[in-house]
């Protein structure tokens, strides 16, 4: 097939979106699909094979964070004119809602339409007040997918009528896997907890940190390591210099083929999120690399980890259960084994790419169905399952 695939968000910015898209454009490339992706960027001569820049981007305040969006309206002719020279036969457009690329595709789309919900909040005034309106942009969709039950139920809330089959986000288990060389000085007597994100305060960071700070009181060979850039960067470090809190290790940014070298340092991932996160693709990753997760006990969380199979949760904005966590975890050595392997399992089972990418095209073949009036059939003849009944 040829295949179109839309984010909204800033392509030369990195985030779960855009890594969600890049992802499955080479996994959909590998199995011989010609996939183009179309996204704004900050970079104006921004150049990748198989991409296309459709205008600038604004940050703006979006659900405890930043999104880096295009709001010009006056894409169109661009747009038309790529759609026309590409004739897809299926556009993939990830966070439809969300302005403004997605709606000028869906406004002069005349192929088969997929749209991927990713985000999860407790509310939306945006979504509230706009749903006459993009009421009729779902109409434009043959298909709709949630990459977790959060997902999917935080879109239902405003929009009854949808019911979207919940595909998670995948992990290249090739990339994040057990046996990568750790970083040198890193790697001694301490049991080192690994933080990777942006540095904000959704993040749950400050109680980490606090929580880090008690448990290194009664295990002093402890580590904790930050991995990441973000506004709440100057506050952290503050808060360190003036507790004196000993033996955190702020990282920064680490390029991407470096990052599976502080996953094989760390002995525990550590995710504190308080809340609006719809799955977490970190954790993903952590349990790909047999990492024992310890993370909160927020939705998008639960719907990714088992709490005492391949996690220990905890309450979120608690750093004491954090604290004690941490202890459970740096002292029982057998616990972290245990929980490593049932994560590095599921990883690959549920959540490798290849097998979201043969689910995901299942949708795809519904949707160009739905176009023509025609139920889909898989390769042996078999009615495609509908793709608008969740099956997570």
């Amino acid at each position: 097939m040829r295949i179109g695939l839309v984010s909204p968000y800033d392509y030369a910015t990195p985030g779960g979106v855009n890594q969600h898209v890049q992802h499955l454009a080479r996994q959909l490339r590998a199995l011989g699909h010609d996939v183009k992706e179309l996204a704004p960027s900050s970079q104006r001569h921004l150049s990748a094979e198989h991409y296309e820049r459709i205008g600038g981007v604004v940050p703006i305040p979006v659900n405890a964070s930043v999104a880096r969006i295009n709001l010009n309206l006056s894409n169109t002719r661009r747009v038309m004119d790529i759609l026309a020279r590409e004739a897809f036969d299926v556009i993939h457009l990830h966070e439809p809602f969300m302005p403004a690329l997605p709606f000028t595709v869906l406004r002069v789309s005349r192929t088969a339409n997929v749209g991927t919900f990713h985000a999860y909040a407790r509310r939306n005034l945006g979504y509230y007040y706009a749903r006459p309106v993009l009421g009729h942009y779902l109409k434009r969709l043959q298909a709709t997918v949630a990459v977790s039950p959060p997902a999917r139920d935080f879109v239902r809330h405003y929009f009854p009528t949808v019911d979207p089959v919940v595909i998670p986000n995948g992990v290249d288990v090739e990339r994040f896997r057990p046996g990568h060389p750790p970083i040198r000085h890193l790697r001694d007597e301490c049991v080192n907890f690994l933080f990777v994100g942006r540095l904000e305060k959704r993040k749950g960071l400050l109680d980490l940190v606090r929580g880090f700070e008690r448990a290194h009181q009664r295990e002093p060979k402890t580590r904790l390591i930050i991995v990441g850039e973000g506004p709440l960067k100057h506050r952290l470090e503050q808060y360190i210099q003036q507790r004196r809190v000993p033996n955190v290790v702020l990282a920064g940014r680490v390029p991407g083929e470096v990052l599976p070298r502080y996953h094989a340092t760390a002995d525990v991932f550590c995710a504190p999120a308080t809340g609006a996160e719809s799955f977490g693709i970190v954790l993903l990753e952590a349990m790909a690399s047999r990492l024992p997760v310890l993370c909160t006990e927020i939705p998008g969380y639960l719907s990714v980890v088992t709490s005492g199979q391949d996690a220990l949760t905890v309450a979120p904005h608690s750093p004491v259960e954090i604290a004690t966590g941490m202890v459970i975890l740096a002292r029982d050595p057998q616990l972290r084994e245990r929980l490593g392997e049932s994560g590095v399992v599921t990883a690959r089972q549920r959540y490798a790419w290849p097998v979201v990418t043969a689910r995901l095209l299942e949708v795809y073949q519904e949707a160009r169905a739905r176009l023509r009036g025609a139920p889909a059939l898989d390769k042996e003849g078999w009615r495609v399952h509908d793709a608008h009944t969740s099956v997570g």
